[in-house]
């Protein structure tokens, strides 16, 4: 646990856009996996005791924040873009009795595939698979998975349309 500690504390006095390979070799040192060309930028934080992986040539925006749960795992493929404050959120409750709602804790995955686009201020809750080559519009709220190649938004996030493949 004090290895998150230190490395939300370097991840936030490093500079925001700068020093990728300095904040790789820090997040891998907490048992995280990462894989080569990734850049998580400045004021991620990370939280929880599941497992985290980040894809190959992945960016990670400003300001996101991983909450995993010890039996969950969020796992990010390659070649995904991720905006800034997003949210990935494992962690949930079973519904409780009227003196307390928030019953047993519970935790699902999430999967983003590879070539994935989240924009910004989205919200990703647990179970969630985003398939390959989805875009999640900015400010959505992910609570069941989405078809690859397609463009979802709003809250809850819906498909808005299928993409062409044609754009690689």
């Amino acid at each position: 646990m004090f290895k998150r500690y230190i490395i939300n504390l370097m991840l936030s006095v490093l500079p925001p856009t700068r020093c990728f390979g300095i904040k790789r070799s820090i997040v891998k040192w907490g048992g995280y996996i990462v894989g080569d060309g990734v850049c998580i930028n400045g004021f991620t934080q990370l939280f929880g005791k599941g497992e985290i992986s980040i894809g190959s040539n992945t960016w990670v925006g400003l300001k996101n924040s991983f909450y995993c749960t010890e039996k969950a795992v969020i796992k990010i493929g390659k070649n995904c873009d991720i905006g800034p404050d997003v949210a990935f959120v494992t962690g949930s409750h079973e519904i409780g009795g009227p003196n307390r709602r928030a019953g047993m804790g519970i935790g699902g995955d999430i999967m983003i595939e590879d070539g994935c686009w989240i924009g910004a201020r989205v919200t990703i809750l647990g179970n969630v698979t985003i398939s390959k080559g989805s875009i999640i519009a900015a400010g959505s709220v992910v609570r069941e998975s989405a078809l690859g190649n397609s463009l979802y938004a709003g809250v809850p996030a819906v498909l808005k349309r299928d993409l062409f493949d044609s754009y690689e």
